[in-house]
């Protein structure tokens, strides 16, 4: 666990918070055993500098796609969004994808 949060510039604690909400996986070989977490390319891809033009901070995210910040997170996990952590700047963080433009007026 520490060296996959020293690998991804975190605090353990952050790691662990992200484990338990599901934001990325983990494995436990019994209860009560230390994490495991494999280091894929596709979990350091959630890990930027920079964020991808045009996506939005948590609370300008909630705001566009009217939910909170609770239901934002719930469907990053279930994949109905996506979102990558920015490690530097002083705005770190998550972001999160801008919701789709409607072309309908309902």
């Amino acid at each position: 666990m520490a060296q996959a949060a020293a690998d991804l510039g975190l605090a353990p604690s952050t790691l662990h918070r992200w484990l338990n909400d599901g934001f990325i996986a983990g494995e436990q070989i019994t209860p009560g055993a230390p994490w495991r977490i494999r280091l894929t390319d596709e979990l350091r891809a959630l890990f930027v500098d920079t964020a991808p033009a045009g996506w939005l901070a948590m609370l300008e995210a909630t705001l566009a796609h009217g939910v909170s910040r609770q239901t934002l997170l719930q469907r990053v996990k279930r994949g109905e969004l996506r979102a990558v952590h920015v490690r530097t700047g002083r705005r770190k963080g998550l972001r999160i994808e801008p919701p789709a433009p409607q072309n309908s007026l309902f």
